[in-house]
């Protein structure tokens, strides 16, 4: 089913959904006053009374068209609509999460030609560039980050998306560009002094510099997080430094797994995948849009509840979409459905039904406390949850369309 087929389907039908539609359709500097959701069991009893005027939707240039989706009513959270994809033989569920909010493919082929070319100036994906091009990652910024038409800020936010995905490429999953178990401690050790600066006497700065130059993840890493500078203030780049040292440990964790030769159980993948996910990207959101979310916001448990349930329910996504890839790998792949099957001694369809179900509750419980949190927050934090909400949307349709994962072979 098409994109605006997906967005003209009907919609869940719950006051959390209606709200969570509301906030995310408010034009700018509009005071909206929705009705209180219900609470769902077990959250805390009635709202706080709201002192402050809400947060505005997104804004900024092209955004008119993200204003316009998110008023209708369908992009509440629902059962996605485009019904079962077939990825290569493995049938990925309907799941529980809003349309991408934004669909401009010139956005997202000059971000991507951009991408690419600096790709190949620094030696990243050598002799590999056709499917960095095909993966269209510029496409992911344009759906993810529906509040800004920019391309120099999407092709920021690219670059540290592009380097994450390759230091995991590199050193982590795939043997054909030299990852190996044994040095992936030490590798990421190194990768990640190319984003929080060593600071070494005098005389170990050259063999430092020379080790960032000379692997193509460091330089990547490094340039990456330079041009994302342009546009996020001191105590953004420390939380997005803070994300990637975490990412990097779920990093290890899986390598450790990989070493031992055993499959976790499901509570530890789940526990895992809070920290190997696509919480640095999603972290950037606020970056890219051009505002600042308080530090000590980002920081409040409620918060950081809510928005690691969202990062986690993305990359499970991502598990169900890579499903078919993984197929065709020499080596032990971990994704939920595998290590549910594992555990729980079912069959694979009903692994992947499950794995779909915790995804969902994910999805649910984002919604209803994001929609509590943007009552009684600032206008950085309705605006960031309404960004975490549209990188729900924008990641799905991403992984349903990407070559990277609908192709065996990229």
């Amino acid at each position: 089913m098409s994109l605006l087929s997906r967005m003209t389907a009907p919609a869940a039908r719950h006051d959390v959904a209606r709200l969570m539609a509301t906030l995310l359709a408010s034009p700018p500097h509009q005071d909206v006053r929705p009705a209180a959701p219900k609470l769902l069991p077990g959250t805390g009893g009635a709202l706080p009374e709201r002192t402050a005027p809400l947060p505005t939707g997104p804004t900024g240039l092209g955004t008119s068209a993200a204003r316009i989706a998110a008023g209708r009513k369908d992009v509440a959270g629902r059962k996605d609509d485009a019904g079962r994809k077939d990825v290569g033989g493995a049938a990925v569920p309907d799941l529980y999460c809003p349309p991408a909010l934004r669909v401009d493919q010139a956005l997202a082929d000059e971000v991507n030609a951009r991408l690419v070319a600096w790709a190949e100036e620094i030696g990243l994906y050598a002799g590999r560039l056709d499917r960095v091009r095909a993966a269209d990652f510029g496409r992911l910024m344009m759906l993810a980050h529906p509040d800004t038409d920019d391309p120099d800020r999407l092709l920021a936010a690219a670059k540290c998306a592009l380097a994450e995905w390759a230091t995991d490429d590199y050193y982590c999953d795939d043997e054909t560009m030299g990852s190996a178990p044994a040095l992936l401690g030490a590798q990421l050790g190194v990768a990640y002094a190319a984003v929080d600066p060593a600071h070494p006497p005098l005389r170990y700065l050259p063999a430092v510099e020379k080790a960032m130059r000379d692997d193509p993840v460091r330089t990547a890493l490094r340039t990456g997080f330079a041009h994302l500078s342009r546009y996020a203030d001191p105590s953004q780049l420390a939380r997005l430094h803070h994300e990637l040292a975490v990412l990097f440990v779920g990093y290890g964790q899986e390598g450790s797994w990989r070493t031992q030769g055993r499959m976790p159980a499901v509570w530890e993948y789940l526990a895992h995948r809070q920290i190997n996910s696509f919480l640095p990207c999603i972290a950037m959101t606020d970056m890219v849009g051009g505002y600042a979310l308080p530090a000590a916001e980002y920081a409040d448990p409620r918060v950081r509840r809510a928005v690691t349930m969202a990062s986690t329910a993305a990359t499970l996504v991502n598990d169900l979409y890579s499903m078919a890839k993984e197929r065709h790998s020499a080596s032990v792949e971990f994704n939920l459905p595998t290590v549910i099957a594992e555990e729980e001694r079912c069959s694979p369809r009903e692994a992947v039904e499950r794995s779909a179900a915790i995804h969902d509750e994910l999805v649910r419980t984002f919604e209803t406390e994001a929609a509590a949190l943007a009552l009684a927050g600032s206008p950085q934090l309705r605006r960031f949850l309404a960004g975490v909400w549209a990188w729900l949307g924008g990641n799905r349709a991403w992984h349903s369309g990407s070559p990277r994962y609908t192709s065996p072979t990229s």
